[in-house]
Order: structure tokens, then C-alpha cells, then sequence
């Protein structure tokens, strides 16, 4: 009896091995093949696990940056930073853009009653009251993210830019203040002086507050020779709109309250009218600091690493995407996005004509 007993219990612990091995094989959470995640193999340690710092993107060239504020620059200040602001969200800007074309006769008090219905972030449905803005926004849609992803990333080399233009613009005599808007010098803060030699920034308003004539130009014209050939600006103009000088202005849009950003020059960022903000959000904030929400992003990967790590909480999958140096993956999620243009921004792709 004994050898048959020691031949079944060797039998059992040969399937057995047979068995486990195979589980080894085929679970991918096995002991064998997965790395304890750092977290677990700093339990009980008393010490945090050190986190790795994001890999660093490529910063974009002057010439790049300069080839997308362009079509703004000579925006007046605060419709230029809820541009700045919004192209942070491509996605609800073309939702947007919609639900304005198709609600064209709503304006003033209703249409903020009808803006407290929907769910984009605030610097998107503040520029439902400049629809033409809205319009150039979504036609241009891969421009739009890649001006957002810019201004995540290098916000201060944006703002610079933007005056680097102004002063070119003005140098060529295509900026100057008109029955439209008020062109000024930024006047510094308490303690600030400005250095010998320079100017201080240059400053764009409404003449109204309360109504915008947006400029509609053409960026190789109006900042006189275009200094980067390898990123030439886009040309866009509203349908049926006939341009009369180099800058020329749409009619004027009733915006009330609902323009409420701002840019701080001499720190080269955007801010906040705290004021006019409750007034069309109908909320009572205190801070004027604009901060990007990552939950207003949708499934839109950023571009930047380190911007992707900032918001990755919000936006796990695009922080994962953007490390991977793979941000194609919001460039499928803006193509379904809907009708919305997908002009390329390449270096050379210059886009003269009317959209």
C-alpha cells in the first residue's frame, strides 16, 4: 500500500506545482510579474513615497507663440483674456458656438438667465455674448487648443508676446485708439518702475465698457513685416463682413456684465473683474485669480507634461497621455467634436483665406 500512496502524493503535488505555475503565467497582478506600486511599498514606513517629477516638454518657440496670439493680440484686453481663458476648454467651446448659432436672438438679461442652465465653464459662456468670437473659436478648433495649451503651460511668454505685437502693431501706425476703443499705456503699480529705455505695456479698451467692437485683421499686415515665415498667422473675418483698413470692427455687441476677465501686464497673467463676474455668474466669489479647471477639460489631453501633472487628478487620462508624449489622443476626441475647422497649425500653414 505504501507506494501506491506515495505515487498519488506525488502525482497531487506535481498538479499542484503544474497548477500554480500556470496561474503565475496567466494573472498580469501576480507577485511574480507586478512591482508594488510605491505607495504600498512605503506602508509603515512613516516616510511618503518621493514622487516623480513629470517629464519636461519642449518649451514652444517665440516665433510659435507670437503665430498664435496673433489673431488676438489687438483684441481689447478683457475679451482677449476670456479668449486666453476658454481656449483651455475646446470641447465646450464648441458646444457652445452651437447653442449660440442656433439661439442667435438671445441676448442681454436672458441670455444670462440661459447661461445659468448650462454646465461649460464660466470664460466659455461669457463669450456666448461675442458670438463671432465664439464662431472663429470653434471654426479654428485645433488653433483654439493649441492657443489653451500654450497658455497652461507658458502664460507669461504668452502675455509677453502678445505686447511684443501691440508695440509692432502701434510702430506700423495699425494701432491707435478709435470711436471703438481706447489705446493707452498701463500705468505701473505702487513701487513698480519701468526700466530705462522701455515702455510700459499697452493697454486695449472698449470705449464702452458695457459694449465690444471686436477688430477683425489681417496678423501679416496689421504688425507690418511678419518676422517668422516658418509660422505664418491665419486671416479669419466673419461671413459676409467687408473689411474697410488694415483693422477693421465688427458691430457693436451688447455684452453687459458678461466680459469679465482682465490681464495684470506687468505680472503677465489674466485675472479676474470680481465684480462683474458675480454679476453675470450670479455667484458671490472674492478671488480674482483665474485658475484652470481640468473638470471643464473633457477627455482634450494637454499637450504639456508638467500642465498634465498639475491637473492630473481632474484628468488622470490625459496626465497619462500628455507624459506619454501622446496628445494625439485629444486631437481624436476634438475631431468628433463636431463641425468645427481643424485648420493646421504647422509651420508654413498660413491660412489667408475667409472662413
Amino acid at each position: 500500500m505504501m507506494p501506491n500512496v506515495r505515487a498519488k502524493e506525488r502525482v497531487l503535488v506535481a498538479c499542484a506545482a503544474i497548477t500554480f505555475g500556470l496561474c503565475l503565467t496567466a494573472a498580469p497582478g501576480s507577485a511574480q510579474t507586478q512591482t508594488p506600486a510605491p505607495a504600498e511599498q512605503n506602508q509603515g514606513s512613516g516616510t511618503p513615497p518621493t514622487a516623480t517629477p513629470a517629464p519636461a516638454s519642449a518649451k514652444l518657440p517665440e516665433g510659435q507663440i507670437e503665430q498664435l496670439v496673433a489673431p488676438i493680440a489687438l483684441y481689447p484686453d478683457a475679451l482677449l483674456s476670456q479668449v486666453l481663458m476658454a481656449s483651455t476648454y475646446p470641447l465646450e467651446v464648441v458646444e457652445a458656438a452651437r447653442w449660440s448659432k442656433a439661439n442667435a436672438s438671445i441676448k442681454g438679461r436672458t441670455l444670462e438667465d440661459a447661461m445659468q442652465k448650462q454646465s461649460w465653464d464660466p470664460s466659455v459662456k461669457a463669450l456666448a455674448a461675442v458670438p463671432q468670437t465664439l464662431q472663429m473659436m470653434s471654426d479654428k478648433l485645433e488653433w483654439t487648443q493649441q492657443l489653451g495649451d500654450a497658455f497652461l503651460a507658458q502664460e507669461e511668454d504668452v502675455m509677453s508676446a502678445v505686447q511684443k505685437l501691440r508695440e509692432r502693431a502701434e510702430a506700423a501706425g495699425n494701432l491707435k485708439s478709435t470711436p471703438q476703443q481706447k489705446v493707452s499705456r498701463a500705468s505701473p503699480p505702487a513701487g513698480v518702475s519701468v526700466p530705462a529705455g522701455a515702455q510700459p505695456p499697452i493697454v486695449i479698451e472698449p470705449v464702452d465698457p458695457g459694449t465690444y467692437y471686436v477688430p477683425v485683421y489681417d496678423p501679416a499686415v496689421a504688425y507690418g513685416t511678419w518676422e517668422y515665415p516658418a509660422y505664418s498667422p491665419f486671416y479669419w473675418y466673419p461671413p459676409g463682413f467687408v473689411a474697410s483698413g488694415v483693422v477693421a470692427f465688427t458691430a457693436g455687441v451688447v455684452v453687459s456684465a458678461a466680459i469679465w476677465g482682465g490681464c495684470d501686464w506687468w505680472r503677465r497673467s489674466v485675472n479676474i473683474n470680481v465684480n462683474r463676474f458675480n454679476q453675470f455668474n450670479r455667484t458671490n466669489i472674492v478671488n480674482n485669480a483665474w485658475v484652470h479647471n481640468p473638470a471643464h477639460r473633457g477627455a482634450v489631453a494637454y499637450r504639456d507634461a508638467g500642465v498634465a501633472a498639475r491637473f492630473g487628478k481632474g484628468n488622470t487620462a490625459a496626465a497619462r497621455e500628455a507624459a506619454r508624449g501622446r496628445s494625439n489622443i485629444g486631437q481624436r476626441d476634438l475631431s468628433k467634436a463636431g463641425p468645427g475647422r481643424r485648420d493646421a497649425m504647422k509651420p508654413g500653414a498660413g491660412n489667408r483665406a475667409a472662413k
